[in-house]
C-alpha cells in the first residue's frame, strides 16, 4: 500500500517520545529568548494509519530557552482519550468533547498552556508537555473550541467560537484573562461549513461561511466537501455596544488561516489570508486525505488576499496581495485586531518556487523578502516574538522548526524578522516532522 503523504517524507512521524539538555547552538541566541517555543502536530502512533492528516494523533515539541542557551528538548503525545482510540461520537449517539487528538495548535491563556483542536475541549498540559487534562474554562464551556482564538492585546481577553453542522451551527465566546467564559453568544444565520478560524479587529468579530460544508458523503473522516451551491460570506458581528450582525457575500474561495483584521478609519473592515479557490481546495484535500494525484505539498494553490468589508453597503471588495503559494500566517500579535502591514507565512512549492520558503509580505510597501532553508528542508509556521525596546512592527525575531531530509534531523532556526537573516539554531536531538502551529510562551507568563 502507497504510503500517506502526512505519513511520508518531512511529515514522517517519530514512533517515540524522547528528551536532552543542553543542546548545541549555532550562532548566538538572544538571551532575551527565555521562555519555551513549544509547538503541536500530528504524529499517530506506530501502525496506525488515520484516513486524514487532520486525525493524527497530536504531539508536542519543546525547546526552553535561557538566557541564551537552550536548556532543553522533549516531544510528548497528548494524551488523550483519542490517542489510544477512544471515538468522538459514543455509542448512545453524543459527542465526547474530551476525545480529541488535540493536535492542531497550542497556546498560553492564564497560566495554562492548552493544546487544542476544534471539535473537541482544550487540553490543558504542564511546562514539560505533560498532559493534566481536559479544561473546560472553569466549568463555562460545554461545547468545542475553536484551534484559533484571538487574544485582544489591550484587555487579554480570549475571544473564540465554537462550530457545528447542527444548529446552532456558531457560537462566539469571550474569555476573561484569567479564563472564566464572560461572554457566549449565538451568531444567527450560519451555516453548517468549515469554519477553521476567524478575527477579532477593535470592535468586531469577523467569521468566515465558506462554500466548505457538512457532507455525509465525504469518506475521509472530515465530512466536509466544497458546494458551488453554497455561497460565501463573510460576517461581521459588532462586539463593542449593541451587538449587530452583518453577513457580507464575496466571491466562492475558502480560508483556513486568517493573518488579521482591522477596522478601517471610515467604518470598513479589512481582513486579510490567504484564500483557496475550488481547485486550489480540493488538490489540497488530496493530499490532506492521501487521494489519487494528490500534490508535492500539503497546500496548492493559496494566495495571500486582501477583503475590504463595507458593512454599512453590505458589500465587499477584493484583491490578490502576493502570487506565491502560502498558507500559516503569523503577525507581531501585538497587533491583533489592529492595523498591521507585514506577514510571515510559509510558501510552498508552486508559483515559481520549487523549495519551501518563509516569506516577509510588507503590504504598505509591496516588498517581499523570502528566507531559504536549503534543499530537502522544511521551515514550518514562524512564531514572532518582539525584540526588547522595540519600535517596529517587524522588530523582533522568527522561530520555525526545520525538517532536514537528507541529514534525518531538525533544529529549532531563529531568524531576524526585519531582514530575515539567520541569527541562531538549536540543534535539536532528533528530526521533528513536519507539524501545525505553535506559540512562544515567555517565561513570566508561566511563572507561579
Amino acid at each position: 500500500m502507497t504510503t500517506k503523504p502526512y505519513l511520508s517524507g518531512h511529515y514522517t512521524p517519530v514512533p517515540d517520545e524522547t528528551a536532552a539538555v543542553d543542546l548545541p547552538i549555532r550562532g548566538t541566541l538572544p538571551p532575551e529568548l527565555t521562555g519555551h517555543y513549544i509547538r503541536n502536530g500530528h504524529n499517530p502512533k506506530p501502525g496506525i494509519t488515520p484516513s486524514h492528516w487532520f486525525k493524527g494523533s497530536g504531539m508536542l515539541h519543546g525547546i526552553r530557552l535561557e538566557h541564551g542557551r537552550a536548556a532543553w528538548y522533549r516531544n510528548r503525545w497528548v494524551k488523550t482519550p483519542a490517542l489510544d482510540g477512544a471515538p468522538l461520537i459514543r455509542q448512545d449517539g453524543t459527542m465526547d468533547l474530551t476525545a480529541s487528538v488535540a493536535g492542531t495548535h497550542i497556546i498560553e491563556h492564564g497560566g495554562r498552556l492548552l493544546a487544542l483542536q476544534e471539535t473537541n475541549l482544550p487540553f490543558e498540559v504542564t511546562p514539560e508537555l505533560d498532559t493534566v487534562g481536559p479544561f473546560d474554562f472553569h466549568g463555562t464551556l460545554t461545547s468545542a473550541m475553536t484551534a484559533h482564538p484571538k487574544q485582544d492585546p489591550e484587555t487579554g481577553e480570549l475571544h473564540f467560537f465554537s462550530y457545528s453542522p447542527f444548529a446552532p451551527h456558531l457560537t462566539y465566546f469571550v474569555a476573561s484573562p484569567d479564563g472564566h467564559i464572560i461572554r457566549s453568544q449565538v451568531i444567527d444565520g450560519a451555516g453548517p461549513s468549515l469554519m477553521h478560524d476567524f478575527a477579532i479587529t477593535e470592535t468586531k468579530a469577523v467569521f468566515l461561511d465558506i462554500p466548505v460544508v457538512f457532507d455525509t458523503a465525504e469518506t475521509s473522516g472530515i465530512p466536509y466537501r466544497w458546494h458551488d451551491d453554497y455561497p460565501a460570506r463573510i460576517g461581521i458581528f459588532d462586539r463593542v455596544g449593541a451587538p449587530k450582525l452583518t453577513w457580507i457575500p464575496v466571491s466562492q474561495q475558502a480560508v483556513l488561516h486568517v493573518t488579521n483584521a482591522y477596522d478601517a478609519p471610515d467604518g470598513k473592515v479589512v481582513l486579510e489570508g490567504p484564500a483557496y479557490d475550488r481547485s486550489a481546495w480540493e488538490t489540497s484535500w488530496k493530499w490532506w486525505v492521501g487521494a489519487p494525484g494528490y500534490p508535492a505539498a500539503p497546500v496548492a494553490g493559496a494566495i495571500a488576499t486582501r477583503w475590504l468589508l463595507d458593512p454599512a453597503a453590505g458589500t465587499a471588495t477584493e484583491h490578490m496581495l502576493d502570487d506565491l503559494v502560502t498558507d500559516f500566517p503569523t503577525i507581531n500579535e501585538t497587533l491583533t485586531g489592529r492595523p498591521s502591514t507585514i506577514s510571515y507565512s510559509v510558501a510552498f512549492p508552486g508559483a515559481g518556487l520549487d523549495e519551501f520558503a518563509i516569506v516577509k509580505l510588507n503590504t504598505a510597501t509591496g516588498q517581499r523578502l523570502l528566507h531559504h532553508p536549503g534543499v530537502d528542508r522544511y521551515a514550518g509556521e514562524a512564531v514572532f516574538v518582539p525584540a526588547a525596546g522595540a519600535t517596529n512592527e517587524d522588530d523582533g525575531y522568527l522561530l520555525t522548526i526545520v525538517s532536514d531530509l537528507a541529514a534525518d534531523a531538525s533544529e529549532l532556526l531563529v531568524l531576524d524578522a526585519n531582514d530575515m537573516n539567520t541569527v541562531a539554531a538549536v540543534q535539536l536531538p532528533r528530526r521533528v516532522p513536519g507539524g501545525i502551529h505553535g506559540s512562544w510562551i515567555p517565561a513570566e507568563a508561566l511563572a507561579p
